[in-house]
């Protein structure tokens, strides 16, 4: 990521800064109101490698920051080339606006901003809660943009956003700044492009406050979201136990706090969670029956089991087949090949000898294994192990300890009660931690 004056003195602004028109006067207005205050401001810049006009665009950028400094003005550049294309069939905006902000947030915190400027102004906004409403979206979708955010660390703000354009574009006069032309404004085949070109001239005749009430409308979405997410905080607090989400108290609350705490358990548990018609799904599903599994992406997988909603752990794609480990000392050991670690702990009962771990060996179910779970207990089948255990089918992946001809431990249900060390004698407890897909 190439800079320019990487020297740093006291307090530093980032700018997203794209070269048009709106984040062109965001960065002269930020650095006019820096300048003589030992303020830093760093414009940051996203190539994204999907116009020919983008080299052009960093070349530009550059010889604007150089010219400001001349001038005196506290300022540099970062910019950052993104890798790749956007995979077949994936939204072209959605990629680029990923690439964009975890490219913003890296070159931020490797300058020391804790602070980064956006430049979105109100029709923005208003365009936003058109596109949200469009694509069905509940109230968390046409909050649309907030004011400010805290991610990763940063503060996003947008200081502009109860701004109308019209002001910008007379700052941008005032000023004679020059800003970019991007010819991807121009193809409708983006939602938001079509949208400005052929829907907002047409709604501005009709309603001309539009823009003012869609705004206003995205401000009560953004109190609706924050009560939904407050209601979900205390249902959480009774519905979830370990990694599930327990059926019998979330069939008490009525359907539309079932709707609410089921979407904020599957962003806590995915970050993208779910979509709606999957939410959709499991709300009718899970209230019916106790246990299925419902596919939500390709290696994403809910199953119910026992009264409990869990992801499944993915198997593991290349399994080699046995292989030794020294599991005798304390300490996390992974095995990428079984998409997880063990964990080896010291411990005073119920445990296994040290040395009959230097040489241990790991092996996939091919049937037929027993398992002991106490001393006055019979060896029964790892099915039937599982199944006394209430262990659903992803919580019993992961590989078999074998110790010479005996097995030894078994994920999910622990050490067999016959390898267990004798009392007082130093001994090991494991674990086995899956590596969620």
């Amino acid at each position: 990521m190439p800079s320019l004056n990487p020297a740093r003195r006291g307090a530093t602004v980032g700018v997203a800064f794209s070269g048009g028109r709106d984040s062109l006067a965001l960065l002269h207005a930020t650095v006019r109101a820096a300048h003589g205050t030992g303020l830093e401001v760093v414009a940051l810049h996203v190539h994204h490698g999907l116009v020919a006009e983008a080299d052009a665009w960093v070349q530009s950028a550059i010889a604007l920051c150089h010219r400001w400094q001349r001038a005196g003005w506290p300022v540099r550049l970062r910019w950052h080339r993104v890798q790749g294309q956007p995979a077949r069939g994936q939204s072209v905006e959605a990629w680029a606006r990923r690439q964009r902000y975890e490219a913003l947030a890296r070159m931020a915190q490797e300058e020391g901003a804790s602070l980064v400027l956006l430049a979105q102004h109100r029709r923005d906004q208003a365009e936003t809660v058109l596109l949200q409403a469009l694509r069905g979206a509940g109230a968390r979708g046409l909050a649309a943009m907030p004011r400010l955010a805290v991610r990763e660390g940063l503060s996003w703000a947008r200081p502009w956003l109860d701004q109308p354009r019209e002001a910008i574009e007379s700052y941008v006069r005032r000023h004679r700044l020059k800003p970019l032309e991007d010819p991807s404004n121009d193809d409708t085949r983006l939602a938001r492009n079509r949208l400005r070109a052929q829907v907002w001239p047409a709604l501005t005749v009709a309603f001309h406050d539009a823009e003012t009430t869609l705004a206003q409308s995205a401000r009560r979405a953004q109190e609706t979201s924050a009560v939904l997410d407050e209601v979900a905080a205390l249902d959480l607090a009774t519905l979830v136990k370990g990694p599930s989400l327990q059926r019998a108290p979330w069939l008490a609350l009525s359907t539309a706090r079932r709707a609410n705490v089921l979407r904020a358990w599957l962003r806590a548990q995915c970050s993208r969670g779910a979509p709606e018609a999957m939410v959709q799904q499991l709300l009718h599903d899970w209230a019916r029956r106790a246990q299925g599994q419902w596919t939500v992406a390709p290696g994403q997988v809910l199953v119910a089991y026992r009264g409990r909603l869990r992801w499944r752990v993915p198997e593991p794609e290349h399994i080699r087949g046995p292989a030794c480990l020294d599991l005798s000392r304390p300490g996390c050991h992974a095995v990428p090949q079984w998409g997880g670690a063990f964990l080896v702990e010291p411990g005073e009962e119920q445990g296994i000898d040290a040395a009959r771990l230097v040489h241990a060996e790991l092996r996939p179910r091919s049937g037929g294994e027993r398992f002991q779970r106490g001393p006055a207990t019979p060896p029964r089948s790892l099915k039937k192990s599982f199944q006394q255990a209430g262990l659903a089918v992803d919580q019993r992946q992961g590989p078999l300890v074998w110790s010479g001809d005996q097995l030894v431990f078994v994920p999910g249900l622990g050490i067999d009660a016959r390898a267990w060390a004798s009392p007082g004698q130093p001994q090991l407890h494991l674990r086995w931690l899956p590596t969620r897909g």
